[in-house]
């Protein structure tokens, strides 16, 4: 095989997005093969701006059996990722995932297994993974250049949404529709670098504010403080009220400190290590001797291009995978884990118990303005049947 063949589900947003580049050729050796929606209106716009060798599909089962394509891009809601992807891989073929992995991780586990039972190629579109400033700050981490991890705290407040956003679709903003709020809608990038950048936490203690600053059922203001297992500390705080807003990540260890923000990383980097400073200095006060550099980076951001096309030399060349499916779950188990604590109002261990978070969660979708028969967004099947 010279070329995948490319198949994608939902032709929302996202999914015109992806058609866009893949017919520009922006991704080598990928080929635009087939588009599907349930939508009618969307595969008319298909129909208009795809051109004639892309085959059109209503049924998720048969463009999937088509034999059209060698893998399938799902850009679906949010609850449908899991059920769509297990189904691409029983028909034998490579799958790529938008963010996030899926609504609870129950599902995402699921979704995982198949995708291990498959042996096919498993990617998830965490494009923010090809921003260089933040592997950079990854590689200052992973390579001991900070020291061992202090704190970690990241503002990230500048996705303001006006009622007039929350209003354009019924399914915005509801626990049936969407599953969440600011943390499952905007974060979940920002939860996988984190995840990615720092590691996992261990716990979480958070505080969320539900319909605070807008007409809406999910959270739209979020204080999360977490724990690792060194004994580090992190705090996240999000939301869709702040105008303006801050998107600041600092990140303490022993050797100093990495700020980012405006695109810009910047490590204050101590002379030597604070722990070691704190044992030999006799001086009363004092503190390390400490040099601010500005970090250069260096690299293509190339953002949903990018993770397409790594995506696809995973299939062609073996090439490795810089956003993996699998680890889709992870960022999701900080959210997972943000919204059972504030539901609970207590402390909540990491690994959770996920059947408490599902049965929470149903509870909250049952008594959702939203409905199940307004949409397939958590059906089992992108046709609409249970």
């Amino acid at each position: 095989m010279d070329r995948v063949r490319i198949g994608i589900a939902g032709i929302g947003n996202m999914g015109r997005a992806h058609a866009r580049y893949l017919l520009n050729k922006k991704v080598a050796n990928a080929e635009l093969a087939a588009v599907c929606d349930i939508d009618p209106e969307k595969l008319r716009w298909a129909g208009q701006h795809v051109g004639h060798s892309v085959r059109f599909y209503q049924d998720y089962d048969e463009m999937i059996s088509s034999g059209t394509i060698d893998g399938v891009l799902i850009a679906v809601p949010h609850y449908d990722h899991p059920s769509l992807a297990i189904k691409a891989f029983k028909r034998g073929l490579h799958v790529l995932v938008e963010k996030p992995a899926g609504v609870y991780t129950k599902q995402v586990r699921e979704m995982n297994e198949a995708a291990e039972e498959s042996g096919k190629v498993f990617g998830i579109m965490y494009n923010q993974r090809t921003n260089p400033v933040y592997q950079k700050l990854r590689d200052l981490i992973q390579s001991g250049e900070l020291g061992g991890l202090k704190r970690t705290n990241w503002i990230l407040t500048n996705w303001y949404r006006p009622q007039s956003y929350y209003d354009s679709g019924g399914w915005r903003a509801t626990w049936a529709g969407e599953g969440g709020g600011v943390l499952i809608n905007q974060d979940p990038h920002q939860l996988d670098l984190w995840q990615w950048i720092c590691g996992m936490p261990v716990r979480v203690r958070s505080f969320c504010s539900f319909g605070k600053y807008h007409d809406i059922e999910v959270e739209d203001d979020v204080t999360a403080y977490v724990e690792y297992e060194n004994g580090a500390t992190g705090v996240f705080v999000t939301g869709t009220a702040d105008a303006p807003g801050t998107n600041r990540l600092e990140v303490s260890g022993d050797m100093g400190k990495a700020v980012i923000e405006n695109d810009t990383l910047t490590f204050w980097r101590n002379r030597v290590s604070e722990r070691v400073f704190n044992s030999e200095y006799k001086g009363g006060f004092g503190f390390p001797e400490c040099w601010k550099c500005e970090i250069p980076v260096s690299g293509d951001n190339r953002q949903h291009e990018g993770i397409t096309e790594n995506w696809v030399d995973a299939i062609l060349k073996g090439t490795s995978l810089l956003a993996p499916g699998k680890e889709g779950i992870n960022g999701l188990i900080i959210s997972n884990a943000i919204h059972l604590s504030s539901w609970i109002d207590n402390w909540v261990e990491i690994p959770f118990d996920e059947e408490l978070y599902y049965e929470k969660l149903m509870e909250k979708v049952k008594t959702s303005t939203f409905k199940k028969t307004q949409s397939p967004s958590i059906t089992l099947d992108v046709d609409g049947t249970h």
